[in-house]
């Protein structure tokens, strides 16, 4: 009996554990709204769809300007028109952005291409390009759960991608994968 109620409380602590453990989903698309009182943007995607999304001040966001003035107009430096990458959680029915990536001039970089290697284990992802160049990036921890969910199992070696990127002490890491 003992050890049936052991391992019980085993079983719920680990339940408990897994719960915790917010999944990231991501969405790529243009900033339509930003309201600073409720704290939110609008994402609107290319299929239409418009996503709400909480920024909260935990949210790290990467590529925007984050000027004086632009603090004044906008919330987080993030701009409607910006094209954007939001990485987020979901409690309920509310979004909350973990990370905001603009995408463009001073954002993420993109590039398009089909994947000729993939590797979890290290984190790293190599396309060719049209051009028939190979570029090898390392993925941050968002992207190994994109490339998973994006990417299938069978068809990642020959998937074609948009692989979203920035740039950090002469290395490119992949923060998003589109597939085409």
């Amino acid at each position: 009996m003992k050890n049936t109620l052991r391992l019980l409380a085993v079983l719920l602590l680990v339940s408990g554990i897994c719960a915790a453990q917010d999944v990231v989903h991501a969405v790529h698309g243009t900033i339509t709204k930003v309201d600073s009182a409720s704290k939110t943007v609008a994402v609107k995607t290319a299929d239409g769809t418009e996503h709400t999304i909480k920024v909260v001040d935990k949210t790290t966001v990467h590529g925007a300007d984050a000027t004086a003035d632009a603090a004044k107009d906008s919330f987080h430096g993030l701009k409607e028109g910006s094209e954007v990458v939001a990485h987020y959680t979901v409690k309920g029915t509310e979004k909350t952005a973990v990370e905001v990536d603009k995408v463009g001039k001073d954002g993420m970089k993109a590039t398009e291409g089909t994947v000729t290697e993939i590797d979890r284990g290290t984190k790293v992802v190599a396309v060719k390009t049209a051009d028939g160049t190979v570029e090898t990036f390392k993925m941050s921890d968002h992207a190994v759960a994109d490339a998973g969910k994006g990417i299938g199992k069978g068809t990642e070696k020959s998937a074609k991608v948009t692989v979203y990127y920035t740039e950090e002490s002469g290395k490119k890491i992949a923060h998003f994968f589109e597939k085409l």
